[in-house]
């Protein structure tokens, strides 16, 4: 075992310094549901391809069953949970409630994460640009358009 292993990676989850152990290869996605208890983020593919399991990392969406626990370690790490909660939900939580965007649930996580990385780099992003952002995040529920206006809503521009 090297000396990162059995010391420990160094985190910042949700605003809270953590210190996990283990092989630094595994992927943060598992670190997150297993070691931590968070587990806003979901298993889809595995491959990174699905957005199930999306977190922000410095503020950027990021798959993180690609992310291993030594590639965010020092990194600020914001999962679901990180965002609000069911008294104060983060204003795209509330959006996405407000707007019943989410289904069976398989895709939101990915979806609200997209979002929230989009409006901190775009605030006020156009319904192409909420498309582009959030086309990399399966819905296997077809509520593509609710989740488009639950973007547009938390951006501020409602759109029919």
């Amino acid at each position: 075992m090297n000396k990162k292993a059995a010391a420990g990676i160094a985190l910042a989850v949700n605003g809270q310094k953590r210190t996990v152990a283990g092989d630094p290869n595994r992927p943060l996605l598992y670190v997150l549901r297993n070691d931590l208890g968070l587990t806003g983020a979901k298993f889809g593919c595995g491959k990174g391809q699905c957005g199930a399991c999306s977190v922000l990392m410095n503020n950027e969406a990021v798959r993180s069953c690609q992310v291993t626990l030594a590639q965010a370690a020092g990194k600020s790490i914001t999962t679901l949970e990180g965002l609000g909660d069911i008294k104060t939900p983060h204003p795209v939580q509330a959006a996405f409630i407000a707007e019943q965007a989410a289904q069976c649930g398989y895709c939101a996580n990915g979806m609200v994460m997209a979002t929230v990385a989009l409006l901190a780099r775009t605030p006020e992003p156009s319904l192409d640009e909420a498309k582009q952002a959030l086309a990399g995040n399966l819905c296997r529920c077809g509520t593509h358009r609710r989740i488009l206006r639950a973007v547009m809503r938390a951006s501020g521009r409602a759109q029919p």
